[in-house]
C-alpha cells in the first residue's frame, strides 16, 4: 500500500524512534527543523506527532517540548510499532515475549475457532494448505501461505480482539516461518501438522485443536530458540520470504 506524505512522516519518525535513533527521554529536533529535514509543511509535523502521541511513543507539554518515550510505553498491539520494530532488529528479548503471547493466545483461538468458524473461514485456510503444499512439492514462496494460514484460523475464531492481535504476532510467525524453513525437510515435516490442525477445526473439536496448534507451536518455539543461542542471523522481515526449492 503506498502511503501518503502524513503516513511517510509518521513511518521515518517512529523507525528513527524505534531504532534508538531519538533515544528515550530526550526531545525531538523543533518543529521548523523537522520540516527543513523531512520537506513536508508544519501542519504535516503536527498530525505526526499526534500519531505518534498515540501510539504511546512520545509525549508533549509545556517546558518539556515534544519527549520521546521509554519502550514500556509504545503500544506493542499497534501494527505500526511492530513494524518498525523488525526493521530495527528483531530482539532475543522481542521475540521471547512474542512467543509467549502466541502460546497464550492461539491455544484459545483455535478452541474457538473449532467451534465457530464457517464453511467460508475453513475454505480461506483450505486455500492457503494449498499453497503451502504446492510450494513443498513444486518450489515457491512457503512463508506467505503459512501466514495467511495462522491468520485465517485466528480470524475464524470470530474474535475482534484476537484478530488485532494477529496482527502484533504476524512478525513472530513470519520469523518463526522463515526459520523453520531453513531447516532441512523443515516445511515438509510441518506439513501434516499443518493438516492435523486444520482437520481438528473441521471436525468442531476443540480439544484436538488446541493440542495439534499447541505442537506447532512448541516446535516453533524450539526452533527460534536454536537460533538464538547458536547466535546466528534472524530473518529480515523487510525483505521478501525466501522462495522454496524443489527437493
Amino acid at each position: 500500500m503506498i502511503k501518503n506524505v502524513h503516513g511517510n512522516t509518521v513511518d521515518h519518525l517512529g523507525e528513527a524512534i524505534v531504532a534508538g535513533r531519538y533515544a528515550a527521554g530526550t526531545s525531538l529536533p523543533p518543529e521548523p527543523m523537522l520540516c527543513q529535514e523531512l520537506g513536508v509543511s508544519r501542519t504535516v509535523v503536527r498530525e505526526a506527532v499526534k500519531s505518534l502521541i498515540a501510539k504511546g511513543l512520545i509525549t508533549t507539554g509545556p517546558k518539556v517540548g515534544t519527549r520521546v518515550l521509554s519502550e514500556d510505553h509504545w503500544n506493542w498491539f499497534d501494527p505500526d510499532v511492530i513494524i518498525w520494530q523488525s526493521k530495527a532488529g528483531l530482539t532475543p528479548d522481542f521475540l521471547r515475549d512474542l512467543q509467549d503471547l502466541r502460546r497464550v493466545v492461539e491455544p484459545a483461538a483455535l478452541r474457538l475457532a473449532a467451534v465457530r468458524a464457517t464453511d467460508q473461514d475453513i475454505a480461506e485456510v483450505e486455500r492457503a494448505f494449498t499453497g503451502m503444499k504446492r510450494a513443498v512439492e513444486e518450489g515457491g514462496d512457503y512463508v506467505t501461505f503459512d501466514l495467511l494460514f495462522h491468520q485465517g484460523l485466528l480470524r475464524a475464531s470470530r474474535n475482534r480482539m484476537l484478530v488485532q492481535m494477529s496482527k502484533a504476532l504476524g512478525a513472530l510467525l513470519r520469523t518463526s516461518f522463515e526459520i523453520s524453513t531453513r531447516r532441512k525437510n523443515g516445511p515438509l515435516i510441518s506439513l501434516p501438522m499443518h493438516r492435523e490442525v486444520l482437520d481438528a477445526v473441521i471436525a468442531h473439536d476443540p480439544d484436538r485443536a488446541e493440542k495439534a496448534i499447541q505442537k506447532l507451536i512448541d516446535g516453533a518455539r524450539n526452533d527460534i530458540e536454536e537460533v538464538l543461542s547458536s547466535r546466528r542471523r534472524l530473518p529480515k522481515l523487510s525483505q521478501p520470504p525466501p522462495l522454496l526449492k524443489i527437493a
